[in-house]
This record gives C-alpha cells, structure tokens and sequence, in this order.
C-alpha cells in the first residue's frame, strides 16, 4: 500500500519544513510515502469562499483514481487514539488497499464533492491548529503505526 498526504499550499517557515521532511523520510524508510502539494488558488476579493473550496476540491479529486481510499483530516471526524489510528492504518494494509490518500484542506475546508467523495474523516483533536502545523502532528502520527 501506498500512503499519500496531499495538502494545499507550500510551508515557508523553515523550522516547520525541518520537522516536516525529517517525518516524511522516516516514513518513506518503512514504507511507500509521497507527500503532494496543491499550489494554493490566489483568492480575490470577488472570488466567494465556496469557489474557492470548489476549485481546490477539483484539484484534490484530481490526484485520485477508483479504488483508493480518501481520508479527510477534518474537524468533524472521528477522533482516535494513537492505538486506534495505528489499527485504522494497519486495517486498510490487510484490505488489500493499494493507495491510500489522507487531505489537509485549505483555510476553509473540503467542498461538497471532496466530502461526498470522502471514505473517512478523521479529527486530531478537539483543539483547533494551523493547517501549516498539521502537516508535522500528522506525519508523527502517520510514522507510529508504520513501526507497530
């Protein structure tokens, strides 16, 4: 199984992207990982939040094909343990899944098509974070369940 993080926009703090990257190559050291980063959509003052999240969900639905599993990194998702997260991952290895995509949104979440779209949603927490800081919290968490 491939495991794919898709995220909207690049991370310019430089401490971040050090934490970042070193995750990234842990987890691509026990298993097949590939981070992907949608160019942000320059939003105008005209241009209405839900085109915005239209166009960034066309361009996430872009990266997937049939059989793959869409897990959103959303607020109102579940919430998991580390334990349970690791067993949700290791269930989707078992099933046979040969990709396997988890998404950080924009500043304002999925559209409707990414929603319907979606297998799972997934919350980190109660507490609210930058979508710059997920990136790493979640890449921890994505490296745990790869060494149980």
């Amino acid at each position: 199984m491939k495991t794919y993080l898709v995220m909207i926009g690049r991370t310019d703090n430089a401490w971040l992207n050090a934490g970042v990257e070193e995750y990234y190559k842990r987890i691509a050291r026990y298993a097949p990982f590939e981070p992907i980063v949608i160019q942000d959509i320059r939003r105008g003052a005209s241009m209405p939040e839900k085109v915005l999240k239209d166009k960034e969900g066309a361009l996430i639905l872009k990266q997937l094909s049939g059989g793959d599993i869409l897990v959103l990194l959303d607020e109102k998702g579940r919430q998991m343990s580390s334990r349970e997260f690791s067993v949700f991952v290791q269930k989707q290895m078992l099933a046979g899944i040969r990709r396997l995509f988890f998404i950080i949104g924009g500043a304002y979440g999925f559209s409707d098509a990414v929603y319907q779209r979606a297998d799972y949603q997934i919350s980190l927490s109660k507490m609210t974070y930058s979508h710059q800081m997920v990136r790493l919290i979640f890449a921890e968490q994505l490296y745990r369940p790869i060494l149980f």
